[in-house]
């Protein structure tokens, strides 16, 4: 059982680690513990044979009253809710995604003897990971962990889906065609996305662009993630502005996105920035500026420090965010040299896949809880 949810950056991993679960033993039973978010049905809904979802009514932590009440008050009936679903489900497993449904679901398992294993995304752990890390027979990260070195007992690259992978869908030009862009190398395709539930502050820096610089969008194809209620005022910006655009909510297969960029302009999860390296694409990170403990920023390091990426803070406001960042910003849309040492430094760093570890681990786990169950 996989347990994690309210962003697509918990739950892509996750699906990674099952896709690659599901071609190794097709008749494993494969079950998704998540919120109960809009976002957790659209990416978890076309799911595979033996796979499916159950939404847990579970709340977040907060030291806020009335935040720290709803958790409180929520708490034993999302871990009831829980133990009964690996109860029906037979659950042996509980691969841990973070977020704050993967508490309940880690926590009913430890109460029936049942391994756990925390999957952490983040160089600085989250408070919900930190709570299940407590709970886990094993626990597994991504990235190292500095502010707790002994967070993880091993090191893995980002479990990442097929479908974020360009190369899955044929390389650039079939990506660009495939979206309906120019595929010829002189026009250029920029990627703006906030992840799977896109980015306000984002959105705003576009539409300011569109209308007072629209002379830096025209030699661009721009292919804009919104999220969900923003497609039509930026379709129309662009639209006004004479910028070629195709402008949509959400990407489910984010390797045709990726692969058709020569520049992106992104938020800087952990999925994000692997899809990133792992694509090679040349990248101004945003990282979401209302975490206390700025962990976007961290993530992003890595490729900013190999020459790869840039990162600058988001100023939220769209104006602040022109002036302080738009002579780096028109440097990245004009300087096409620039754009290329950046692609192939990040094409010489290209990580490794790290579904198929995470699957050895699973599977290990399995057969540790069937020789603990029988007689």
């Amino acid at each position: 059982m996989f347990a994690g949810g309210g962003t697509g950056g918990h739950l892509s991993p996750g699906l990674a680690v099952s896709e690659e679960l599901a071609t190794r033993a097709p008749g494993l039973k494969r079950v998704f513990a998540c919120s109960t978010r809009s976002i957790d049905a659209h990416m978890l809904g076309p799911s595979g044979a033996n796979e499916r979802f159950e939404p847990i009514e579970a709340s977040v932590f907060s030291v806020r009253p009335a935040g720290l009440w709803q958790f409180v008050r929520t708490w034993p009936g999302a871990v009831r809710q829980a133990r009964e679903l690996l109860e029906r489900e037979n659950g042996t497993v509980v691969v841990a995604l973070g977020g704050f449904v993967a508490a309940p679901v880690v926590r009913a398992a430890w109460s029936m003897g049942l391994p756990s294993v925390l999957l952490n995304l983040d160089v600085v752990p989250g408070k919900s990971n930190r709570l299940v890390a407590r709970w886990c027979r094993e626990v597994i990260s991504t990235c190292p962990t500095p502010s707790l070195p002994l967070f993880a007992s091993r090191l893995i690259p980002m479990p990442l889906r097929r479908s974020t992978l360009a190369s899955t869908f044929g390389g650039r030009a079939a990506c660009r065609e495939r979206l309906g862009f120019d595929t010829q190398p002189e026009k250029p395709v920029l990627l703006v996305t906030g992840a799977s539930q896109g980015a306000a502050s984002l959105n705003d820096l576009m539409l300011l662009l569109a209308r007072e610089h629209a002379d830096l969008l025209r030699p661009w194809q721009v292919y804009h993630l919104t999220g969900h209620g923003r497609e039509g005022d930026m379709a129309a910006a662009y639209e006004q502005a004479g910028v070629r655009a195709r402008v949509e909510p959400f990407q489910p297969s984010m390797g045709l996105a990726w692969g058709s960029a020569d520049l992106a302009i992104s938020r800087a999860g952990a999925n994000s920035v692997a899809e990133i390296a792992a694509n090679a694409v040349p990248t101004l990170f945003l990282p979401y500026p209302h975490h206390r403990d700025q962990h976007q920023r961290f993530n992003a390091a890595e490729l900013v420090e190999i020459g790869g990426a840039a990162c600058v803070e988001d100023k939220v406001d769209p104006a602040a965010n022109l002036r302080e960042h738009g002579d780096l910003l028109r440097s990245l849309l004009t300087d096409a040299s620039r754009r290329a040492v950046m692609r192939e430094t990040l094409e010489a760093n290209r990580p490794a896949n790290g579904a198929a570890t995470m699957a050895d681990i699973v599977e290990r786990l399995v057969t540790v809880a069937q020789c603990e169950s029988s007689p």
